[in-house]
């Protein structure tokens, strides 16, 4: 049995492939003719060249295939790029389930908690609560538009689950992706943390709920892979007590919000560059991003292993890797 793999190079997509390959299972890959080759170096993986916005390619890539792991998606948290996210992660979301429709392959799409509604400290959400408070900057709005293109092509047959992961680390994050909050909190002190939490998981277990979404998942049905929910500022502090440093003083204050916010607004103006920090990045970090993990528990028999051995391998990761 094959699997067909798209955003291999990734920090999900390349532990999907890790997993795969421990368990013997034959790998394809769909990369770009420009991808980072060192993330399928050594790996027994069959790369074929395309792109999830050209369909050809992509029911090229997926002859032969029995399943599906989409994982390719283009992210930034800010106002800019919503054609150019709408191209990849909506459009090409399409095109992947649609060509695996026609190949009659199970497929697995991985959305994100940013699809679902907020949770709170006290009632974290889960995939029914109602899809309501996020900001609806372009990475949400095209990553919400992707999976009901996703589920439109469920409808018409497709045998296929959506897996909503929450913040994750570990290993393996070669871009970096959200292994760079790590780094910049253990490089350099950072004294104001974001006033919101989220779900923090290790990336390795949300492979492994991938696997068993593909496995034993119900059809049509959305699955959150979480993990521990907690703030920002307890999180930057779980990280400086594995890799040193200086741990952050306070939450940052309203002021402090809007001006980091609309600084980076204006800087965007001014470069035609969006910087990362932006109004739509502070005002999601506002939020708490708490989800329950029930229903994958349950159903998947997911499993969350300890947040300091997530921080501690990802450090460890990028010290080997010369990233820190």
């Amino acid at each position: 049995m094959t699997t067909l793999v798209t955003g291999a190079t990734g920090l999900v997509g390349n532990n999907v492939v890790r997993l795969l390959r421990c368990e013997g299972e034959t790998v394809r890959a769909l990369v770009r003719d420009t991808s980072d080759p060192r993330p399928l170096a050594g790996l027994e993986v069959e790369a074929v060249i395309g792109d999830i916005r050209d369909i050809e390619s992509v029911r090229r890539a997926m002859a032969g295939v029995s399943q599906v792991v989409h994982s390719a998606a283009r992210v930034h948290i800010g106002w800019t790029g919503l054609e150019s996210q709408r191209a990849i992660n909506v459009e090409g979301t399409r095109n992947v389930a649609t060509a695996a429709r026609d190949a009659n392959a199970k497929m697995v799409h991985v959305s994100s908690v940013d699809t679902l509604g907020v949770g709170s400290p006290d009632l974290p959400a889960d995939e029914d609560s109602p899809r309501e408070g996020k900001v609806p900057c372009s990475y949400v709005t095209t990553k919400r538009e992707a999976e009901q293109a996703f589920l439109d092509e469920v409808s018409r047959g497709l045998e296929g689950i959506v897996v909503n992961p929450g913040f994750m680390l570990g290993p393996w994050d070669w871009k970096p992706s959200s292994g760079r909050m790590l780094l910049e909190v253990a490089r350099r002190f950072t004294p104001f943390a974001p006033k919101g939490g989220c779900s923090v998981c290790d990336v390795r277990d949300v492979a492994a709920g991938i696997l068993a979404a593909l496995q034993r998942g119900t059809i049509g049905r959305r699955y959150i892979l979480g993990g521990e929910n907690l703030t920002y500022f307890d999180l930057w502090k779980r990280i400086i007590n594995l890799t040193g440093g200086t741990a952050p003083i306070c939450r940052a204050g309203p002021l402090m919000r809007i001006i980091a916010g609309r600084g980076g607004d204006l800087i965007g103006k001014i470069t035609g560059r969006e910087p990362d920090v932006n109004s739509a990045s502070v005002g999601m970090s506002d939020l708490y991003h708490y989800y329950s993990i029930a229903r994958a528990q349950r159903e998947l028999g997911y499993v969350v292993r300890p947040l300091e051995e997530s921080i501690a391998d990802a450090w460890s990761w990028f010290q080997a890797e010369g990233y820190a």
